[in-house]
């Protein structure tokens, strides 16, 4: 089995490390610069409770030089999709399926959905459908990323705490080709169940990252400054509550109430939001994925989102005058 890790950051160094440990899969990653640089040297180190460990994996920054593959695990950020279509080209074969393991609303999010919105492209994260017809939604197994996992350095990996990795089809189906990738995460040190209704699981994901992530960036507060706060807590809940109602209208069902919700995110402690972490670092902001989107999707259900819209707007230019857009 084939598998190429697209994006070997935190999250896609993580889940390539460990794959190329277990053995039973041919892992290469695509990588870039100073990290590209140490995976060929010293190989792919990941760091964690359990210890340290050293993998040597094929690393390259041109796709071309792997070939077809039997699944490709996408681990870049959403809005960084649109700009590799021409690397990934090379990786996909007639059978090969895409993971995709975006925070926010999935581009795809409407390929088989039912409906009278089937087969909606989302603006917001595929501007003109350019990755519904690239990639063809039909290659996708969705994935959420609960693990938390950060660069410490080039070729060096520090997995935090998770190792969540809920997988499904859009269709809800049963297949061969996920039961065989779970199976591959699971022999890797991964939960990875097959969910016949995985935009829950997304939605429950995006619930905390739609509004934690910008309310953190905005105030520089960390997890659990910003949901202790009753100001802030109060914003980040009724944030929740428009983006719940949006994704009942849409047919989701949410296992958890907005309250614990919250406190599950406090529970982290003094964490900085990825939102934050941009911020800082000066890169680009997943506003449109997190955020924007859930806008668009509010007035296609003709639910209204008052206070996501008046984050949203607050966030845009934060990133604006900061560079991070």
């Amino acid at each position: 089995m084939r598998i190429c890790v697209f994006g070997a950051g935190a999250i896609g160094g993580l889940v390539g490390a460990r794959l190329a440990a277990q053995g039973d899969a041919e892992v290469s990653l695509i990588a870039r610069g100073a990290h590209l640089a140490v995976l060929r040297d010293k190989g792919l180190t990941l760091k964690s409770e359990e210890g340290e460990t050293t993998v040597t994996v094929r690393a390259t920054d041109q796709a071309a030089d792997l070939g077809p593959q039997d699944y490709v695990f996408l681990a870049l950020k959403a809005h960084s999709l649109p700009g590799i279509l021409a690397s990934l080209k090379p990786l996909l074969g007639p059978e090969t399926a895409v993971v995709t393991a975006q925070n926010g609303v999935p581009w795809w999010y409407f390929y088989r959905h039912g409906g009278v919105h089937e087969g909606r492209r989302i603006e917001a994260v595929d501007p003109n459908g350019v990755l519904w017809e690239a990639i063809g939604p039909q290659r996708v197994i969705g994935c959420v990323v609960h693990p938390a996992a950060e660069i410490e350095s080039p070729g060096v990996i520090r997995h935090i705490e998770g190792d969540r990795l809920p997988l499904g089809e859009p269709s809800g189906e049963k297949t061969e080709r996920t039961a065989n990738l779970a199976a591959l995460l699971a022999s890797a040190g991964f939960r990875a169940p097959v969910r016949p209704q995985i935009r829950n699981e997304i939605w429950v994901k995006l619930w905390g990252n739609l509004s934690l992530n910008p309310v953190s960036a905005l105030t520089g507060g960390k997890l659990d400054e910003i949901c202790a706060d009753p100001s802030t807590r109060a914003i980040i809940r009724a944030m929740m509550v428009e983006a719940q109602t949006i994704g009942e209208a849409l047919g989701a069902s949410f296992g958890i109430d907005v309250d614990r919700r919250i406190a599950g995110a406090a529970a982290v402690g003094a964490h900085k939001t990825s939102m934050l972490q941009d911020l800082e670092l000066g890169r680009p902001m997943e506003i449109d994925a997190l955020v924007t989107a859930v806008q668009e999707l509010g007035r296609l259900t003709g639910q209204a989102t008052p206070t996501i819209d008046i984050v949203e707007a607050l966030i845009r230019q934060r990133a604006r005058l900061a560079g991070c857009l």
